[in-house]
């Protein structure tokens, strides 16, 4: 089949985080299978420039704000799948791709809506249509609404299914309603059943509400997200169209994270050779400071977006009580203000056990899940998470809060089978108490390699994904089809 991925970020090109990881991987995956896979998105300033695509030159994006211009670069070609670039400067010329210290771009659905109609465009420039267009979150949610309101008549679209992928429940494009007319939308979407949103317009329920097909990123995160609690208020749309709702856990391209090839390591090592990861540990702990590194002392790991989220204010609770475990603490990553400060301030009163690096720096992420004994998510909420799927093939034991994909990736360890430690209720004891069952667990030395070995031969590649994205897509072409001998 052909199938056009659209999204806000993708790697190479560009990233804030997972989704851009997926949307670099996923498509590989597919066109192993023998798909035509393009991935189509927008030009950020740190994008490069690619060569004009010349049938597609001079984008007209008739929104309300009036006539927008854009255009649509070659990304390339790599791994059987083409890349396009939508280049709108007045749009994405910017040096973040979402905020700006810290704060949203205010014309965020101008910006989106444009990459949007654009994206359609462009595709109705090609010689075929897509079978399949495959969104990811709110920022892209307005091509499944386009596609039926504005392009539904269009026959060029006529066989094209879209599926919406739901990276992040908590972000849902939420805008004041004089934006509806502006983004080329009529009124009479602003409705319960349409995008109306407790007096606002709600990109992400529309999305919802217009794909043919949803899914999310773990099978436990497609249940939490009917509830209350991770619902962020779309719960019931969400079980209102959760027949045609699936989870499907995210995959990781082991072709960058594997101890035995990675070339951000000290040392390489694998399950059939251990000794690498004792070097690593090694480099690790000199490369963040410690000139006399202890061997024995377990390394606890943490690398991520600082917000509460990520369970930041169980860490921040038992600050103390962490810092005096026998064990070093090593912390990369940015976000919250509280919580770059709330690290910084626990480096400097115990500079020999908590390492702490506020910044973005893969070379030394690679570098952590290697030199790590135990890797910590205690996350409020998790879709998917990768970080913990890493940590299985690193050998860095996971120890996580059971939500989300967190849940789904990691069986607790009963002394010999499982690969990690998990705590159900969010609080700083349950956290607290699941670290020390595994420092615990640590100074029993061999149990400790079963767990270790356990973690590291599971495969948890893109494979399975991409199948099951695959019979997804064959389902929703074999409907079209029906539904066309019918008229």
């Amino acid at each position: 089949m052909k199938v056009a991925f659209v999204a806000s970020e993708g790697v190479p090109f560009s990233k804030t985080g997972g989704l851009a990881d997926v949307v670099g991987a996923l498509p590989k995956a597919l066109a192993v299978l023998g798909h035509e896979v393009e991935v189509i998105l927008p030009r950020y300033r740190v994008t490069a420039a690619g060569p004009a695509v010349p049938h597609a030159q001079s984008l007209t994006l008739p929104l309300g704000i009036g006539f927008k211009f854009a255009t649509a670069q070659d990304g390339g070609r790599a791994h059987q799948v083409q890349t396009f670039l939508i280049d709108c400067p007045e749009y994405f010329d910017r040096d973040g791709l979402y905020q700006q210290n810290g704060a949203d771009f205010p014309d965020n659905a101008h910006r989106f809506a444009a990459f949007s109609m654009a994206t359609l465009e462009f595709l109705k420039r090609q010689t075929a249509p897509p079978d399949i267009i495959h969104c990811h979150d709110w920022e892209t949610a307005l091509v499944p609404i386009y596609l039926r309101n504005l392009y539904v008549g269009d026959k060029f679209f006529g066989a094209t299914s879209v599926v919406l992928t739901i990276h992040n429940m908590g972000y849902q494009g939420i805008f004041p309603p004089h934006f509806l007319p502006q983004i080329g939308l009529h009124a009479g979407l602003f409705t319960i059943d349409g995008l109306e949103y407790y007096g606002n317009i709600n990109l992400l329920k529309g999305g919802i509400i217009f794909s043919d097909f949803i899914t999310t990123v773990s099978r436990k995160y497609a249940e939490e997200i009917q509830t209350p609690e991770f619902g962020y208020g779309l719960e019931g749309v969400v079980r209102a169209h959760s027949a045609r709702l699936r989870g499907i856990l995210n995959g990781v391209d082991y072709e960058e994270w594997d101890p035995a090839t990675d070339k951000l390591l000290a040392a390489h090592y694998s399950p059939a050779d251990l000794k690498g990861k004792a070097a690593c540990k090694k480099a690790l702990l000199q490369k963040m400071g410690v000139a006399a590194p202890a061997p024995a002392r377990p390394v606890i790991g943490i690398i991520s977006r600082f917000a509460s989220q990520k369970g930041f204010d169980l860490i921040a609770a038992i600050a103390e009580q962490l810092a005096a475990l026998d064990a070093y603490i090593v912390v990369l990553g940015s976000g919250e203000q509280k919580f770059e400060d709330l690290f910084r301030e626990m480096a400097l009163k115990h500079p020999d056990k908590v390492l702490v690096k506020i910044a973005y720096d893969n070379a030394l992420a690679h570098l952590i899940e290697a030199g790590s004994d135990m890797f910590l998510m205690p996350s409020r909420y998790e879709p998917c998470g990768l970080n913990q799927i890493y940590s299985l093939k690193y050998g860095a034991v996971p120890v996580v809060r059971a939500t989300g994909g967190l849940d789904d990736t990691i069986e607790p360890f009963d002394g010999k089978a499982g690969t990690g430690f998990k705590f159900d209720e969010y609080s700083p004891q349950a956290l607290l108490g699941a670290i020390q069952a595994a420092l615990e667990a640590y100074k029993a030395g061999k149990a400790w390699r079963s767990l270790m070995l356990n973690g590291m031969k599971k495969d948890f590649s893109w494979a399975a994904s991409a199948r099951a994205y695959s019979q997804i897509y064959e389902t929703l072409r074999k409907t079209k089809a029906q539904t066309a001998q019918q008229a």
